[in-house]
């Protein structure tokens, strides 16, 4: 999960792109990039932590030009070293550089390809590098001197062609434009829109339509699954989709938890659909109960996610919906820290319960996923210790059983907490008096209410069955090599110790 953005202005857009990104914030809070050009030059910054401490004034000086792409991050695939922080580039051919949300499933034989047969070097452990890299030998067959827009779709095409997974990318190439594309799956977000200038009209593209809300940009349209989306230096723009078969099947997941509540993606409504998980939901709980008649004496969200499906759902329950928690704002997202110790360490900061809303009472607390039962079991805590009488959990997704392989750096199977467990046993295991899941159907339905042409969601965390076909066993075993936390402590350990190396290097 990551945020990307592409501007082509007749302004400065240093300070657009900074204010999309923080409003992408939410999407990734490990690393940040940005790259402008003058049409001529381009003048890059990027590095590790939030927006407002990657960019300060003087990096922002610095960041002149009309057009620009913007990257936030969390580490998907490869480590949170700041050698990976995007936009990446390539000097060949033109000079490229790419910023990604997604991963690739086919990264080791196209990294593979890429050497033996382009003759390419790859010098991280990034999907995104390889994207980048596969785009720029595709557009370099093309041998264009000035490269037009079909040169830029017939390279999008051979991206198509060879890369397997979920990708939206944004790219800049250098005295030519930006082009923004998306898989044939659309399986991550991607929007754009246009602003009338004095000199014609500005155009961006962006992972959710609330960045252009912010900058006053009308929105067009998401792009399509395989589209490709080209605006050149001059302000032309060009579409054209790029891929054979494809099928609208975006992340569920985003209406769940990923997406900010005030955008639009495919045309559906975040927050209307989390609405409508509430709304399912409340039947789900008053299933639970015999003759529906429960004993629930307050609805609570866990803030913020699930705030918008406790309100229909105390609503439909006919109870008082009440702020039980108080998040301490200056916490990042627990599911996007990068290992168990400072999830934890963060979960004991960031919530802290009003004791009056407890208090021999019968609670319901609303959540919008339980990943790795982290958090939720410190909040029953916290509820129980504030005097809680009784504590029910209700789930606005389904139990989360499987590993994302698209995007989303969801732990190992056997990290989640819903893992080869019933719905009671992990109850059990967070302390609950009852949990109560919603159900995948239920959950479908009120995503696609916003947008019947949808046929099929992403659902793979839920149901295991990814769409892209070519995950197996196999693929999840060394993903789960690769993500374990055991294995993310050691890679931060190796790359502790090699920065030490480099400062006594240095010292000496």
């Amino acid at each position: 999960m990551c945020g990307i953005v592409g501007i082509v202005s007749h302004q400065s857009v240093n300070q657009q792109l900074y204010d999309a990104l923080t409003v992408l914030q939410h999407r990734g809070q490990d690393a940040a990039g940005m790259v402008t050009s003058d049409g001529a030059n381009v003048y890059p910054r990027k590095g590790n932590g939030l927006v407002r401490d990657v960019f300060r004034q003087q990096h922002m000086q610095r960041l002149v030009g009309n057009l620009g792409i913007g990257h936030v991050r969390y580490p998907t695939a490869g480590t949170s070293s700041s050698a990976e922080a995007q936009p990446m580039y390539v000097n060949s051919p033109y000079g490229i550089l790419l910023a990604h949300n997604g991963n690739l499933t086919n990264s080791q034989s196209l990294q593979a390809d890429l050497f033996r047969e382009d003759m390419r070097h790859v010098n991280t452990d990034s999907d995104s590098e390889v994207l980048l890299n596969v785009f720029a030998h595709e557009l370099q067959i093309q041998r264009a001197h000035e490269p037009e827009a079909d040169h830029v779709f017939a390279a999008v095409e051979g991206v198509h062609r060879r890369c397997r997974g979920a990708y939206a990318a944004v790219a800049m190439i250098i005295g030519c434009g930006i082009v923004a594309f998306r898989d044939r799956f659309g399986i991550r977000p991607l929007v754009f829109g246009k602003r009338e200038g004095d000199n014609g009209f500005e155009y961006m593209v962006a992972s959710e339509s609330v960045a252009l809300d912010l900058l006053g940009f009308e929105l067009i349209r998401d792009v399509a699954p395989g589209e490709a989306v080209f605006i050149s230096n001059s302000g032309e723009l060009h579409t054209r989709i790029c891929a054979e078969e494809t099928m609208l099947t975006p992340c569920i997941f985003e209406y769940v938890y990923l997406a900010r509540p005030d955008s639009v993606m495919d045309e559906v409504s975040v927050y209307k659909s989390r609405l409508r998980m509430g709304d399912h939901l409340a039947d789900q709980v008053l299933g639970r109960f015999p003759g529906n008649d429960h004993d629930i004496d307050v609805v609570i969200p866990i803030p913020d996610t699930g705030r918008t499906a406790a309100l229909p759902l105390a609503h439909q329950l006919n109870v008082k919906y009440r702020e039980g928690f108080i998040k301490n704002r200056y916490i990042g997202r627990t599911f996007i820290m990068p290992g168990q110790n400072e999830r934890r360490a963060s979960v004991r900061q960031k919530h802290n319960a009003i004791e009056l809303e407890f208090k021999g009472k019968n609670v319901l607390l609303v959540e919008d996923s339980i990943v790795r039962g982290t958090t939720i079991q410190h909040i029953i805590q916290l509820a129980r210790d504030a005097g809680a009488r009784k504590v029910y959990v209700a789930s606005a997704a389904p139990a989360i059983r499987h590993p994302n392989v698209y995007g989303i750096d969801m732990p190992t199977a056997n990290e989640l907490v819903a893992y080869n467990r019933t719905e009671e046993q992990v109850g059990a295991y967070i302390g609950a008096d009852a949990l109560i899941y919603q159900s995948i159907e239920d959950l479908i339905v009120s995503a696609r209410e916003g947008n019947p042409a949808i046929k099929r969601f992403e659902c793979s965390v839920f149901d295991g069955n990814y769409v892209t076909g070519d995950i197996d066993e196999a693929y999840l075993d060394r993903l789960s090599l690769h993500r374990s936390d055991q294995m993310k402590q050691h890679r931060d350990a190796d790359l502790n110790l090699d920065q030490t190396v480099i400062e006594l290097h240095n010292q000496a």
